[in-house]
């Protein structure tokens, strides 16, 4: 085992791909494992990628996968670490156009990662130092390379790159009431794993308490989780639900009906859009006159300019999904299709179509330093060897004229990261967007749209820079959300997000309940915020709120 063998240490190895469970888009990336006895090493990221290679895009604007094998790891000089690797191809052969260079990557921190320019592997003897085979924690035995560091960078990124969990509940010790109204405003805090917390609704027994009477009482109380099961609904993807002149509105795209329709649920409680039995209304149909066929897509509520607007994508006859939008009429009811406008075609600044030789889907809109903008998915020559992979796109709009572009397209991300590009689902679609902060979160899904490969990544900004700046947005190297965050879920993706009536910020999404199924089912969950300020998509309802903790006690004075 190179470089330090005891105390703590950090080990970066890849993985063997295993098809159908981990594939080579994954496992030739650079995984980290951390030991506090240079022994025992356990794996960081539930043993998924960390840092990915970055593929190349060819002449023809198709996209070269790219992946590594034989990370090394080492200190510099100035005291920072740098990891190198060998570049290879998807199916882990050489590199060809990488031949005698080798990646570089380095980090304070082994948490943020900067990629630096390729190195000649004869200049570079680095490359060469030792490894060897390590058995990890979880039992699987990979070549690793290992370096010392300190107790506080390795608790550090232990603390990055793990789960986050609940660990406490505290409740007031004492309150002062005289009505059991009083009561339910008192809150617990609950505790995380990294030292966060959240405040969370208490249903309290205040059975014991005589409120006419003075003293001092001994109440009992469960704290509320917030848990939806999974499924929710079988057969939708790409979910969004709205809160509405004081109702629950959810619209997905519908498998169940061949992708053909926009159907709406309506109920008083985000519970009640699944309930058994719940009506779907048809607003929008397939329709000769007004050539709607087919892949009615991903619609998204939104309002902009204070009207209510459904963005989603459609195809005529001559399959070719095109973005469009339709508005809410004044005074109208969204379960009623007379009530929204005819859906026009988004077009670009100069007024011709937003696409003429590809395909446009999945638009989201935001607000954000006083500017309006839309994102969508652009995608030419699909299913050809000329496939250039769905890329993200954004440009600003007018919230009068949402339709119609007032800036030119910018490309914001295309899928060059293994996560993204896995098997030949090369995606990057389903954007959308929450800001805390002065914060903008942009959400997107890579992999395959309905298999386990599918994935949330990231990009962030800051809410007043110029959004179609891409130096304005910073993206995360490796998914947010996978199939390895929450146990029993598979290939989470193609989010949206909404507030609950406590105010906490929940993400709805799509996935599979089987690594081998390919039924898309909605599922629902808090979006909790890190010691960090992070959002974290992965906490299950377990992970949320421990069931073992739910009961807290609390004395109530009655004056």
């Amino acid at each position: 085992m190179s470089q330090g063998n005891t105390g703590f240490s950090v080990m970066v190895y890849a993985r063997t791909p295993a098809p159908g469970q981990y594939p080579a888009g994954l496992a030739y990336s650079i995984h980290l494992a951390y030991s506090d006895d240079g022994v025992h090493f356990h794996p960081l990221n539930q043993n998924y990628g960390a840092v990915f290679a970055v593929g190349s895009v060819r002449a023809d604007d198709t996209i070269r996968p790219r992946g590594v094998k034989e990370p090394v790891v080492f200190r510099m000089e100035d005291g920072r670490y740098a990891v190198t690797a060998l570049p290879v191809n998807e199916d882990g052969s050489p590199d060809e156009e990488m031949a005698g260079r080798a990646l570089w990557w380095t980090t304070d921190d082994f948490i943020r990662f900067r990629a630096e320019a390729a190195a000649d592997i004869g200049e570079n003897s680095a490359h060469r130092r030792e490894s060897a085979f390590c058995r990890l924690d979880s039992g699987e035995t990979v070549t690793g390379s290992v370096v010392s560091v300190d107790e506080k960078l390795c608790a550090r990124m232990k603390r990055y790159w793990s789960r986050v969990y609940n660990c406490g509940v505290t409740a007031p010790d004492k309150v002062e009431a005289g009505s059991p109204k009083t009561l339910e405003d008192v809150k617990a805090v609950l505790t995380y794993s990294d030292g966060s917390q959240t405040l969370r609704r208490v249903s309290w027994d205040h059975s014991s308490v005589d409120f006419g009477r003075k003293g001092t009482y001994d109440v009992t109380g469960t704290v509320q989780g917030i848990r939806y099961p999974f499924p929710l609904a079988e057969g939708y993807g790409d979910p969004v639900i709205l809160d509405w002149e004081g109702r629950k509105y959810y619209i997905a795209t519908n498998d169940n009906t061949n992708d053909i329709g926009l159907y709406v649920r309506e109920a008083s409680t985000v519970e009640g859009l699944f309930a058994e039995g719940i009506t779907e209304h048809l607003i929008l149909g397939e329709d000769e006159r007004r050539n709607l066929h087919q892949t009615f897509w991903a619609p998204e509520f939104h309002l902009i300019g204070g009207d209510l607007y459904i963005l989603f994508a459609v195809s005529g006859r001559v399959w070719g999904p095109q973005c469009h939008m339709m508005r809410l009429k004044k005074g109208g009811r969204i379960t009623d299709p007379d009530s929204w406008t005819d859906p026009v075609r988004v077009r670009r600044k100069d007024g011709s179509w937003l696409s003429e030789d590809g395909i446009t889907l999945d638009m989201t809109y935001l607000k954000a330093g006083g500017r309006s903008y839309v994102v969508w998915s652009y995608r030419r020559h699909i299913g050809t060897p000329m496939d250039t992979g769905s890329m993200l796109y954004i440009a600003e709009t007018d919230e009068k004229t949402p339709w119609q572009l007032v800036s030119e397209p910018v490309l914001l991300t295309r899928p060059l990261y293994g996560w993204e590009n896995v098997d030949g689902t090369i995606n990057n679609e389903g954007p959308y967007t929450f800001q805390k902060d002065g914060r903008v979160y942009l959400t997107y899904s890579g992999g395959s749209a309905n298999a386990y490969t599918y994935v949330l990544g990231l990009l962030t900004a800051d809410a007043d820079d110029d959004l179609l700046d891409t130096g304005s947005w910073e993206k995360s190297g490796y998914p947010v959300l996978s199939y390895y965050s929450v146990e029993g879920e598979y290939g989470p993706g193609h989010n949206s997000f909404f507030t609950d009536e406590d105010g906490n910020l929940m993400i709805a999404y799509h996935g599979e309940t089987s690594i081998d199924g390919h039924l898309r089912c909605v599922g629902i969950r808090r979006v909790h915020f890190d010691a960090d300020g992070r959002p974290r998509f992965d906490l299950s309802a377990d992970r949320d709120l421990d069931p073992a903790l739910a009961r807290v006690h609390m004395k109530v004075v009655v004056p």
